[in-house]
């Protein structure tokens, strides 16, 4: 019998140590792995160890050299499976006969805590602590780094007093082992992210640096969509007054760093800003950017940091370089990165010049458009935009019927400077929005002067430019101008493109119906040369195609635009739409569309566009 009994003793025991092992080993496949942190490390250290002790509770103490505390920072609770429960965070002293074993012992075994001297009710912090708690046993085991006490883990029994077995010690020193290794760990992490950070940021500004950057546009490099400018950099070179006190190495980074604060203020979360050089800062938004606003936003950041200086100090110097990723022959952060450097030094070698863009083609391109613009906003403001009309010609009899309003620009020297040499400036810049309300006001006020002809009114067409289309304010910017001037809605025809059609097709069919709720007409311009496919030409409700010059300009000899033409009048008859000509130059080209059906034309040969009052006295001669 006693050698059964020592027999089953041994199978419990090396059960009991199996047990102990396999559950070691699955909790150190839980945490010993990059992703785990530390909190969460010491949250399964907790879980494992009350499950396989069977205790109730399991709390991690740090050791508070200073104040000779120890100080709890983790607390489970095993039958609630709650961490960290209110009021958890306790301190109990460590000059005490508990506390004074921790140095020595591999474990602390409390089988009883109302009789063990360990934990002595003298002992009056910790034995409020064990009361108020219900805790009858405990198997503590202290937390050793390279010699140093950093703490204990204690495995708290709650019940009657127990008796803990020697793989329970085992265990419970390994728990403590584990909690060491989890605190090595993460102090390792930590210095490791304090060297990246070094080795990536100015020591003096706390700016990412140059390496830092160059990940940051690696990252971001990808493959460019048709129009995409890509990633821009913009190079910030910063050059003080010679002979300044300023022109101390201190001083200049006491310069940058107000410069970053004030950059970071104005462009909080929209950039990526790094020191780059130690007289140069680089820029890179978030988000691609088009060429002009790329120069709008490298001369926001000129002024920032030129501005740091005090008002009775010189300004600091600084130029700008821009840099496009759709100018890279192959995707390079490095490459990008210098070009906009280079840029910068163009603009610093130039004595009238604050910014440069990295391709010179682009940039003398860039800003002559916003000089147009410019001279544009004064002109539109000083009243010196004006209005021509391109008359529209009846086929069937040669009559003038009606026009299309044209803009034009009165410059400061007398010329007539027609559209097409600021429209794109005025889109880039959402100018045309104003322009394109003022446009519509004064072409309906000027048609609703025009005399009627053959017992009809004639048809005013007006342009819509894409930007002024997708407007909020389109609809109330019609029925404003048809109300101020009185001309019927009917008279009114706007003039679209494909283009602008196949961006948002079902808000344009939306757009398009409250229009012509009012009345109004809608014309299909320059039809032919975009992408509009039959199956939107049916569903949207076009009145008007007219066919674009490219296609007049062959006739009638050239074969191909015969039979271009002929198509498109003939799909413009299955749909019931009206078809008009554009450029016409020359009498055969006249014949040819009056051949084909064509209902009228417009072009040089019979009118340049004119001003409204030379349109009405031809109206309705031929």
């Amino acid at each position: 019998m006693a050698m059964s009994a020592v027999n089953g003793e041994a199978v419990e025991r090396s059960t009991r140590a199996r047990r102990h092992n396999h559950a070691l080993v699955a909790l150190g496949r839980q945490i010993w792995h990059a992703d785990c942190s530390l909190g969460t490390a010491i949250a399964l250290i907790c879980e494992a160890a009350a499950e396989t002790l069977g205790v109730e509770r399991v709390n991690v103490w740090r050791v508070d050299a200073e104040e000779l505390q120890l100080r709890c920072i983790h607390a489970y609770v095993r039958s609630a499976d709650e961490h960290d429960p209110p009021g958890f965070k306790e301190r109990l002293p460590l000059d005490s006969q508990y506390g004074s074993q921790l140095d020595d012992v591999r474990v602390i075994d409390v089988g009883d805590v109302a009789t063990d001297s360990t934990v002595s009710p003298a002992e009056a912090a910790l034995g409020q602590y064990l009361h108020r708690h219900g805790i009858h046993s405990l198997l503590d085991a202290p937390v050793r780094s390279e010699g140093r006490l950093l703490g204990v883990v204690c495995h708290e029994h709650v019940g009657e007093p127990r008796v803990w077995s020697p793989e329970d010690h085992a265990f419970a020193g390994s728990i403590g082992d584990y909690v060491a290794i989890a605190f090595q760990i993460a102090r390792r992490r930590k210095m490791e992210n304090r060297l990246r950070f070094i080795e990536r940021h100015d020591p003096h500004t706390n700016l990412p640096n140059r390496d830092h950057l160059l990940e940051v546009a690696h990252s971001a490099l990808r493959p460019m969509h048709e129009g995409d400018t890509g990633l821009v950099v913009i190079h910030l070179r910063v050059d003080m007054p010679p002979g300044d006190a300023t022109a101390d190495i201190e001083a200049f980074h006491r310069f940058l760093i107000d410069g970053a604060d004030r950059l970071h203020a104005m462009l909080a979360g929209q950039v990526v800003l790094a020191r780059v050089r130690e007289d140069a800062l680089a820029v890179i938004p978030h988000r691609h950017l088009q060429e002009v606003d790329a120069l709008e936003l490298a001369e926001r950041c000129i002024d920032a940091l030129e501005s740091v200086r005090k008002d009775d100090d010189d300004p600091a110097v600084v130029t700008a370089g821009i840099a496009f990723s759709c100018d890279l022959a192959a995707p390079s952060a490095d490459v990008l990165l210098r070009n906009a450097e280079n840029a910068s030094a163009r603009a610093r070698s130039h004595a009238f010049s604050r910014c440069k863009v990295f391709n010179a083609d682009r940039h003398r391109g860039l800003l002559a458009r916003m000089r147009t613009e410019q001279a544009l906003r004064e002109a539109f403001a000083n009243g010196q935009l004006l209005l021509h009309f391109m008359p529209e010609v009846d086929l069937r009899n040669g009559r003038w019927r009606s026009a299309e309003a044209l803009l034009r620009w009165r410059d400061e020297e007398g010329r007539i400077v027609p559209a097409v040499e600021f429209i794109e400036a005025a889109e880039a810049s959402g100018l045309i929005v104003r322009i394109g309300r003022w446009v519509l006001l004064e072409a309906c006020a000027a048609a609703q002067r025009w005399p009627a002809v053959d017992g009809g009114a004639p048809l005013l067409r007006v342009n819509v430019s894409a930007r002024q289309f997708e407007d909020a304010g389109l609809l109330a910017d019609v029925i404003a101008a048809l109300s101020e001037t009185g001309l019927p809605a009917e008279r009114l025809c706007l003039e679209l493109t494909e283009t602008l059609l196949l961006r948002d097709p079902t808000t344009t069919a939306r757009t398009l119906a409250r229009l012509r709720a009012l009345g109004v007409k809608v014309a299909l311009d320059d039809f032919g040369t975009g992408y509009c496919s039959l199956n939107y030409l049916k569903q949207l409700p076009i009145d008007t195609i007219k066919i674009d010059r490219g296609f007049t300009i062959g006739l009638p000899h050239d074969r191909s635009d015969l039979a271009i033409v002929r198509s498109l009048v003939y799909l413009a008859g299955n749909f019931g739409l009206e078809v008009i000509g554009e450029g016409v130059e020359q009498q055969a080209q006249a014949d040819c569309l009056r051949g084909f059906g064509v209902d009228a034309a417009q072009g040089y040969f019979y009118s340049r566009p004119i001003d409204n009052q030379a349109f009405i006295a031809r109206l309705g001669q031929p």
